[in-house]
């Protein structure tokens, strides 16, 4: 037995109004679609784009902001870690150092440093001009590759929120459609009585 074929009728809901099969439902629905794929669209693009210009322009202040400055160990950093859970290994560790800053202060913090440097010896830390140590500042690639992966994240977010919301407006529409439906079949069947044939 072979199976019927389903045609498909592109642009169905936007036809002329003297289809007599096409309710006013069907017509609220392709509208429904077409705004939610334009919105979706262009709210994906505009939150893409502007979460990765904040985030390079974060990363552009904090490379300009921070002071690269030579530190003195004073004590030797432990060895490299190695976490057994995940089989990573860390090379750089926490250790204490001290270092002068542009007025002539000394100060002394914990900073990350290469596992296994000995006491006494020096390491680049970054400072934002008052004394406060502050992680290293990413360089412009990945800067870079860290505003294009938010960006994407933020434009796949937003793109699929309001994809849901279309659905929502969608999902009333067919229930309004088919409570109306129920009423006109409630009208009409009992019309046609057990008629066979």
């Amino acid at each position: 037995m072979r199976k019927a074929r389903r045609a498909t009728v592109l642009g169905w809901r936007w036809r002329r109004r003297d289809n007599p099969l096409r309710r006013h439902s069907d017509r609220a629905e392709a509208w429904v679609v077409l705004v939610t794929w334009v919105l979706a669209t262009a709210g994906a693009i505009a939150a893409g784009v502007a979460s990765a210009l904040v985030i390079e322009d974060v990363m552009a202040r904090s490379r300009e902001e921070g002071r690269e400055v030579s530190a003195v160990l004073l004590e030797t950093a432990p060895a490299a870690l190695r976490d057994v859970s995940t089989g990573a290994t860390y090379t750089h560790v926490r250790a204490k150092v001290r270092w002068t800053d542009g007025e002539g202060i000394v100060h002394i913090d914990r900073a990350s440093v290469r596992a296994g440097t000995d006491a006494g010896a020096t390491a680049t830390v970054w400072t934002d001009g008052n004394g406060h140590l502050i992680p290293t500042p990413m360089g412009p690639t990945e800067a870079e590759a860290r505003a294009v992966l938010t960006g994407v994240g933020a434009a796949v977010g937003g793109g699929l929120v309001v994809l849901a919301g279309g659905r929502l407006v969608r999902l009333r529409i067919e229930r309004r459609a088919t409570e109306l439906w129920a009423r006109e079949w409630e009208q009409v069947g009992p019309r046609w009585g057990h008629r066979t044939g």
